[in-house]
């Protein structure tokens, strides 16, 4: 990627595994100050050492999302460390097995709700605010191409990824006059360990990698190179985007 985030902070949610750790080392990699987000304190040391094995900056701070005394929090570590906060991008998630309506949980729809929508809404309220201070920012969310198309069974994932995609667009309005632009990305089926981990039947994968015209799955690599074009001055006329990363999924 030869976006350049020299010296620009970025802190990422869900950094420690899958495409927040691919967007980490790709900022990383790209010049900028990382903070690595997450849940597991050995999950962030991890990706903090293999950032600075590599040459680049990183520091990790431990974050529920879902808390917002520890969002607020987050953010303050940012800022306390590097003096400001110039990309969000908020990437931590999580899924549920797939089950139709009338077999779901209230403690699954509750948890992931937790995950996938408060705690973009919580991240993203506190990067917006840090922003106004210093006068301008970008924040990228992690939405889903099921932000646009459904997929049965999958009913909790998809209504707190249409929530993503909605409250990125209205954030995007509001604060269009700020100098903060707010966008989405829309991965297709992507190939990171919470895949792996929710999908191990072959036959599974398969038709989930057909539901692409390139007919294979994405690379976090991929996304991430994404990201970093929706975070980037090369993007500074783009704000309120649902940019979709997802093999031509969307476009059947």
């Amino acid at each position: 990627m030869t976006e350049n985030f020299n010296d620009k902070v970025v802190l990422i949610t869900g950094g420690a595994s899958g495409l927040g750790e691919a967007c980490a080392q790709a900022f990383a990699a790209g010049g900028g100050r990382v903070a690595v987000a997450d849940v597991s304190s050995e999950a962030v040391a991890g990706v903090v050492d293999r950032i600075e094995a590599q040459g680049g900056q990183a520091i990790g701070v431990t974050c529920d999302v879902t808390d917002s005394s520890a969002v607020e929090g987050m953010v303050k570590r940012v800022v306390d460390t590097w003096g400001r906060l110039d990309v969000g991008v908020n990437s931590a998630g999580i899924v549920t097995p797939i089950t139709p309506v009338a077999e779901t949980e209230e403690g699954d729809f509750d948890r992931l709700m937790a995950v996938n929508v408060k705690g973009v809404w919580l991240s993203m309220r506190g990067q917006i605010r840090q922003m106004l201070e210093q006068g301008g920012g970008s924040i990228v969310n992690m939405a889903s191409a099921l932000s646009i198309r459904v997929h049965p069974g999958s009913a909790f994932y998809v209504a707190s990824k249409f929530a993503v995609a909605g409250l990125t667009r209205t954030a995007a309005v509001e604060y269009a006059q700020s100098g903060i632009r707010i966008n989405a990305i829309c991965p297709g089926n992507i190939k990171t360990p919470m895949f792996e981990k929710a999908v191990t039947d072959p036959e599974t994968i398969a038709a989930l990698q057909g539901l692409h015209p390139m007919n294979r799955l994405g690379k976090p690599e991929e996304v991430a190179a994404a990201v970093m074009w929706l975070a980037s001055d090369a993007a500074s006329f783009t704000t309120g985007s649902l940019l979709t990363a997802d093999g031509g999924w969307t476009a059947t």
